[in-house]
């Protein structure tokens, strides 16, 4: 390929690296694509891009030589070791002033190490929480960039236009401060989803095995919630969850094993309140909860040995409801002021200069705690 002078260049073209490119064609920018292994570049050019803006390289030279200066190159790979091993392949290839993107889930110290490397070689370095998932990528993600300030002026444009957007038209997407920041608020993000998924189980268990409710019941209810102030993404999916049948008619719910996975960024967030001494018992909790939920054969044998209390709820249901209502609305706010706590107390310990209410307002569209609640807390 010749004269080809792209906007962007992407490396890793997985579920998120590829959604994400197709996003930033979608809003008119070209994009130069690398992966690994070939047929993900081919197939994602070839039958999936609509504006043929997208342009495919298997050598990573001429994928470096066709993006326009100065080079803004964004990794869409596995946290860790894959990082670095790219970031050591590019560095020769690149000009003074290119800047470096890692949209990965990369451990906030990676990331202050990384900016604080390449910007000793003359290079910028910037690590971007993206939160959306897959149709987040796609459609508009929330993203958080930190790292070299110089740099954003640079990526702001393509950064804003590709994310989520709010309100009047106000991107979900705000320079967040130095060094590992991006990745840290992304961090905190998780362990707030961490929190809120826990809080929501817990809210479940009192309808179900307390207030005696059916999935139907439940499913309403939570329905009702997400048109009032508990509005958020996880209320709204739970409600679809709850109303969601197999081919033979049983509910989904009902199927699905009471054990829980984790990535490790809610483990990341309540180690470093550890460390700093901040108070993030709802998230900490949590995040125990998921390690409880693993061992289910140990569950199982215990109940085997003890038996718990009969529940029997003679009471106003309704008003049990709304207490349980309550309760969840409390607990949230609780969270969320706990993780707002260990951002102030990240920023004191690392000197990061953060836009507390920058970072609400980027958390209201796009990710996964997206919520009006946010709202709330961007005025306080």
């Amino acid at each position: 390929m010749e004269n080809i002078d792209t906007d962007i260049g992407l490396i890793g073209l997985g579920v998120m690296g590829s959604s994400l490119a197709l996003n930033i064609e979608s809003n008119g920018f070209s994009v130069s694509v690398h992966n690994r292994t070939s047929p993900q570049i081919h197939n994602l050019v070839n039958n999936r891009s609509l504006n043929n803006k997208l342009y495919g390289f298997e050598n990573l030279d001429e994928f470096v030589k066709s993006i326009k200066k100065p080079r803004k190159i964004m990794l869409m790979v596995v946290a860790g070791t894959v990082v670095d091993d790219y970031i050591q392949k590019l560095v020769p290839l690149l000009d003074q002033g290119d800047i470096i993107i890692d949209g990965g889930n990369s451990h906030y110290p990676d990331t202050s190490r990384r900016t604080e490397e390449l910007e000793a070689k003359g290079f910028h370095f910037i690590g971007a929480g993206v939160s959306g998932g897959e149709e987040g990528a796609l459609k508009g993600p929330s993203i958080m960039p930190g790292g070299s300030i110089s740099a954003w002026p640079e990526v702001k444009g393509i950064f804003q236009e590709i994310s989520a957007k709010v309100g009047d038209n106000e991107p979900c997407c705000e320079w967040i401060g130095e060094g590992g920041s991006g990745h840290f608020v992304k961090m905190v993000h998780n362990g707030i989803e961490y929190g809120d998924m826990q809080l929501i189980c817990e809210a479940y268990q009192l309808m179900k095995d307390v207030l005696g409710m059916s999935n139907d019941e439940m499913h309403q209810t939570f329905k009702e919630w997400n048109e009032g102030e508990l509005n958020s993404y996880l209320i709204e999916i739970t409600a679809d969850i709850l109303k969601f049948k197999e081919e033979d008619g049983s509910y989904l719910v009902d199927n699905i094993l009471d054990t829980a996975g984790q990535k490790g960024t809610g483990k990341w967030t309540a180690s470093v309140a550890l460390d700093l001494g901040s108070p993030l018992t709802l998230i900490g909790e949590a995040v125990f909860s998921r390690y409880l939920s693993s061992i289910k054969e140990e569950r199982v044998e215990a109940s085997s040995q003890l038996s718990g209390p009969r529940v029997s709820f003679s009471g106003d249901k309704a008003q049990a409801l709304k207490d349980i209502h309550d309760a969840l609305y409390a607990s949230k706010m609780v969270s969320y002021a706990q993780g707002y706590t260990l951002l102030s107390d990240a920023a004191k310990a690392f000197n990061w200069n953060l836009n507390y209410g920058a970072i609400a307002m980027m958390w209201r569209g796009g990710c996964i705690i997206r919520s009006a609640f946010l709202t709330k807390i961007k005025d306080a």
